[in-house]
């Protein structure tokens, strides 16, 4: 088992600044070649206190707010335009930036596309459905609107 302070947030395993115990094949093949975690040391406690501050500082200012964006990001379907063929495929996949910018763009609020999560792969036009994580309790349910760009 490998120890490792994650600098990102790893869906099922944690959030950044959190260590955490892993299997060494996944710390070695996976956390560490993207990023997403470094390997613990005793120095590391400064750094798991920085990424710390970082992500208090990101984080939604107060639970109040989370709840009113969350409202604001159930009550609107959020439409997505994308390149796709006449058949309705679409031309690549819809990523999680695009629903994070379509979000912006839709003057509803602004979400970061990591904490975006969609369910399977989107490659084609209609009604689909993503998840955001708002903070640790908050989860917000979007209706995704995929349309042909004209």
């Amino acid at each position: 088992m490998s120890k490792l302070i994650l600098t990102n947030e790893v869906s099922g395993l944690g959030s950044a600044g959190d260590v955490v115990e892993v299997k060494d094949g996944y710390a070695r093949n996976y956390l560490i070649p993207n990023g997403l975690a470094v390997v613990w040391t005793r120095g590391g406690e400064k750094q798991v206190t920085s990424i710390r501050a970082a992500r208090e500082a990101r984080a939604i200012a107060s639970e109040e707010e989370a709840k009113a964006l969350k409202a604001k990001l159930e009550a609107n379907p959020i439409k997505i335009s994308m390149k796709a063929g006449s058949n309705g495929r679409l031309f690549g996949a819809v990523k999680t930036a695009d629903v994070a910018e379509a979000v912006k763009a839709q003057g509803i609020g602004e979400i970061d596309k990591r904490k975006v999560e969609i369910s399977g792969s989107i490659r084609s036009t209609g009604k689909f459905e993503a998840t955001v994580r708002l903070n640790a309790e908050l989860v917000a349910n979007l209706s995704l609107q995929v349309v042909a760009a004209k």
